[in-house]
């Protein structure tokens, strides 16, 4: 009982929260002088980017708790982590083309970030496949496991992609970031 009261209170509590946040981008946020309206996609499209990749090292972490383990349930956690990481990586990638348009004037181009996003969509959307392969749980979960830790490389190299190789897609943290002082 007490564990359907709390779930209720959170799902109250997200959905006030999701509708401020809406509230914040489309009515409160300024439109920014050069982008305009497109500028918006990029408070959906830099969350999505991280979840995903948080998501990803979630089930990189469970994965090397089943592998020490065996834990069938640290085997379940990196499921649903990746499963939640494609959903919002996939997000991601499409809102990166919706803004892409009209700045790039190309809905996609083969940049070292979008490529290597792709990439990493590529290789955990793969791990769901391996999963479906396999009918033993302990072989799956450890074959599973085992993939997940090598395919999260692919995480930190999106994120360093445009430090590393020359890119058109903006550096949003670092030292070679914009000020963004006032700009959103």
């Amino acid at each position: 009982m007490q564990k359907n009261a709390g779930l209720q209170i959170l799902s109250v509590s997200s959905a006030l929260l999701l509708v401020a946040a809406l509230y914040m981008v489309f009515v409160y946020a300024p439109l920014e002088a050069v982008m305009g309206a497109v500028q918006r996609v990029f408070y959906f499209h830099v969350s999505a980017g991280w979840v995903g990749a948080l998501a990803f090292l979630v089930a990189f972490v469970a994965g090397l708790l089943h592998l020490r383990r065996g834990s069938l349930l640290a085997d379940r956690v990196a499921l649903c982590s990746t499963e939640i990481g494609l959903v919002f990586m996939s997000m991601n990638i499409v809102s990166g083309a919706i803004w892409a348009r009209p700045i790039w004037n190309t809905w996609w181009t083969w940049d070292p970030r979008l490529t290597t996003a792709t990439i990493t969509w590529l290789l955990y959307a793969a791990y769901l496949l391996l999963r479906q392969g396999i009918e033993d749980p302990q072989r799956r979960g450890r074959f599973a496991a085992v993939y997940g830790v090598i395919a999260f490389a692919s995480v930190p190299l999106t994120f360093a992609a445009i430090r590393i190789f020359r890119s058109i897609h903006p550096v949003v943290i670092g030292p070679s970031a914009p000020d963004a002082k006032g700009s959103f």
